[in-house]
């Protein structure tokens, strides 16, 4: 049955309750008053329509089921007592024989059959239609004894009869031995052990949403070894990602441990930007070309062209997008290479597009090492095509997706980005497109990442490879670099370079030891082994040279850059100049190059900070 079909059914059912109670009413006290049926029928209408008015405002007929709470209960009071009052004065004014008895009455019996009706439901669930059996229950504790625990308690007592709340677990000294909502609070962290197994206990439930690592890293660490289930509400990362309900249940993920701030986000400029717009993203298909177009697609834009070389991957975002906008947005998939210079700039002033977002790029360092060549197409060539086919279509702005990888590269993938920053940020002359490029560095979960690698390292019971203990990185949450991406591209004035503050650097091998201790293991079980750094990688990324180095933040996580001006002339000359080069003999001067035209020695992202 659909959830309108339930409303209706509710909403009949109380309708009907309501004009009983009247007609009961009648029959008691019809011996001792005198009733006129036209006071009788704008005293049943004005209160069964002021019932009604009020129980939509407070959601009482968009429930139906097994639980009834006192939130419900109270809903149900207030409107029975509302439209009671009213329509006894209403009554009053109009009935030459007013008789409170009958009102009041008749409030009485509306209250109590609505109630009863509510009861009788869970009755009916629990003991016929289950014929008398109730659904196996899991044993659950909830961490936390907040207004998130509240939330997430209403939600299991309307929506998941088969959980078994045995109560809750919270820190605070004033709410040890507290009582919410029939639940009380059994201890500290330090008791969970005990209750566990005094309870039985199979599944916990973190229901703090603002809980911060060290403590998600302490409740692993007391859970790990008691083998049962762990999973969280929802955070306000995961309400952004995927218009999630704050109550939905999710399992614990590696960025719970690493601790990433709540973006706030300048939503009115954005709208502004964004709104009845025509937006193309060049690897639309990729993992922060696809959330570049989640991203964009809550700001309504009037069209959203999805460009990217890979069709399965197009077909999938395509999809994804068209069934949650379908009506709302044309989604138009473009299967296309950028290497293609003529047909890129026939579709651009086909389309027109007000925004570009450019994330198509060949990023695997080591598989770039062994293709030096299709490097160079795809992120030199390729950018270039984009780049000045936006140009050609007066796009208004033009945002290029970087990497920390550009910063002195040792490879050919970090040397490819460098030379397609200084193309991007060359072209923007006094005209209508405004370029910019936007550096940051590793994202969780993206398919280039070692947290999947580490996953089905995991699963297989080890060995979890590093390629260097010492080794660290930047990172940053899928979501998190698209939205900052979006935002920076609001903030353009043209010829930017702007920087994502990506926090302090993290330990490859910490990284590990986390995502081992989050699938429940210890490192006793799961060893960790160093297998050597591959072509190309750095021991120690960076996200920006001393020569670029400057104090102004635009925005909460996003500094600027200082560029230095190339012209693209001398760009392309140099590019030419090695076409006839490969192998070792091209990645060396690719490199030299970047290297010549990367600034003074670097500088971490603490220098931005």
């Amino acid at each position: 049955m659909s959830r309108k079909s339930k409303q209706v059914i509710l909403t009949g059912l109380d309708s009907v309750i309501w004009i009983v109670s009247i007609l009961l009413s009648i029959l008691f006290l019809k011996p001792y008053i005198n009733f006129n049926n036209t006071e009788l029928l704008v005293f049943s209408f004005v209160g069964l329509i002021l019932y009604l008015v009020v129980g939509y405002s407070l959601k009482l007929f968009s429930k139906i089921n097994r639980y009834t709470s006192f939130k419900e209960m109270l809903a149900i009071f207030v409107a029975t007592t509302i439209a009671g009052v009213i329509s006894n004065i209403v009554y009053f004014f109009i009935s030459y024989n007013y008789s409170i008895r009958f009102g009041i009455l008749a409030y009485l019996f509306a209250l109590l059959f609505i109630c009863g009706s509510r009861f009788a439901w869970r009755y009916l669930v629990e003991h016929v239609l289950n014929n008398g059996e109730s659904k196996p229950q899991v044993t659950t504790l909830i961490i936390g004894a907040g207004d998130g625990a509240e939330v997430l308690m209403e939600r299991i007592q309307r929506d998941n009869a088969d959980l078994n709340v045995i109560g809750y677990i919270d820190n605070s000294p004033e709410k040890q031995k507290m009582w919410m909502m029939g639940k009380k609070v059994l201890g500290t962290f330090e008791d969970i052990p005990a209750v566990v197994e005094n309870y039985d206990v199979k599944q916990v439930s973190i229901a703090i949403p603002s809980l911060d690592p060290r403590n998600y890293e302490k409740l692993l660490d007391i859970l790990n070894p008691l083998k049962i289930k762990i999973n969280r509400m929802s955070s306000f990362e995961d309400m952004l990602e995927d218009n999630s309900d704050f109550r939905r249940m999710h399992d614990i993920d590696v960025v719970d441990l690493l601790g990433r701030q709540e973006i706030k986000l300048d939503m009115a400029k954005i709208e502004s930007k964004l709104f009845g717009k025509t937006i193309l993203v060049t690897g639309a298909g990729g993992s922060i070309g696809s959330e570049i177009c989640r991203q964009v697609s809550k700001f309504n834009p009037k069209r959203l062209i999805l460009l990217g070389h890979g069709e399965n991957s197009i077909y999938l975002i395509h999809q994804e997008l068209k069934n949650r906008y379908a009506g709302k947005i044309e989604i138009v998939p473009i299967i296309a290479d950028v290497q293609d210079r003529d047909h890129i700039f026939e579709l651009m002033m086909q389309y027109k597009p007000d925004l570009v977002y450019h994330a198509a790029a060949h990023k695997h360092v080591p598989l770039m090492e062994a293709n030096p060549t299709e490097a160079i197409k795809n992120n030199v060539y390729g950018t270039k095509n984009v780049a000045e086919a936006a140009k050609n279509a007066n796009v208004k702005s033009f945002v290029m997706i970087s990497t920390d990888k550009a910063v002195n590269p040792p490879n050919i993938m970090g040397a490819t980005k460098r030379l397609a920053e200084m193309i991007v940020t060359s072209l923007n002359e006094a005209g209508h497109t405004k370029f910019a490029v936007v550096r940051f560095g590793n994202v969780l979960g993206s398919r280039g990442s070692v947290v999947p690698l580490f996953k089905k390292q995991i699963a297989k019971g080890g060995p979890v490879t590093v390629t260097d203990l010492r080794m660290t990185r930047f990172f940053m949450t899928i979501p998190e670099a698209s939205r900052l991406v979006i935002q920076a591209g609001t903030l353009s004035k043209g010829g930017e370079l702007f920087i994502l503050d990506m926090g302090k650097p993290v330990k490859i091998v910490d990284l590990a030891r986390k995502m081992i201790k989050l699938s429940g293991y210890n490192q006793n079980e799961i060893d960790i082994v160093e297998s050597g750094m591959r072509p190309g990688e750095k021991l120690y990324e960076e996200l920006l040279v001393s020569s670029e180095k400057q104090q102004e933040q635009v925005y909460e996580k996003i500094f600027l850059g200082k560029v230095t001006p190339y012209r693209i002339d001398d760009i392309m000359s140099f590019v030419r100049s090695v076409r006839s080069l490969t192998g070792t003999d091209l990645k060396k001067e690719v490199i030299s190059y970047a290297h010549t035209h990367n600034g003074e020695p670097s500088i971490d992202s603490e220098g931005i900070s």
